[in-house]
């Protein structure tokens, strides 16, 4: 799939629609999920500031680094994602967090979206799924 620029789309128009440069920052346990993501960010022209593997890291980097955008995985290690959410939407509620998960509940969709996530990706998922999704974030 090539970028959105490479599609023929000029750049001041995806600024235009809010989709171009945004900052992201992904928490995701597992290595292949980081990477993943990265690749498919990246090359749909969004800037990753950082990588992280723990919702505590999440949390502390969202601090530093003022992402436009967090995905965040619900099942992390040091703080799982629902309550890196929490902190999140408490101290930067103009970030936007994008929850990614494997569990499929509307128990826990709901909870997330009461604490504050603008959306959720169900695993596994298409680039053009996570594409959509966060450029609407």
């Amino acid at each position: 799939m090539n970028t959105a620029v490479e599609q023929g789309y000029k750049e001041d128009e995806l600024m235009k629609v809010g989709c171009f440069m945004k900052k992201v920052l992904i928490a995701d346990d597992a290595l292949f999920m980081r990477n993943s993501l990265r690749m498919m960010l990246e090359k749909n022209g969004f800037e990753v500031v950082g990588v992280v593997d723990n919702g505590l890291d999440a949390v502390s980097l969202a601090d530093k680094l003022s992402p436009d955008i967090v995905t965040l995985d619900i099942t992390m290690p040091k703080l799982n994602g629902i309550e890196a959410l929490r902190k999140i939407k408490r101290y930067h509620p103009e970030i936007s967090v994008v929850m990614l998960t494997s569990l499929k509940g509307e128990s826990i969709l709901k909870e997330c979206i009461s604490i504050g996530a603008t959306n959720f990706i169900i695993k596994p998922f298409k680039e053009k799924t996570l594409i959509e999704i966060v450029t609407k974030s």
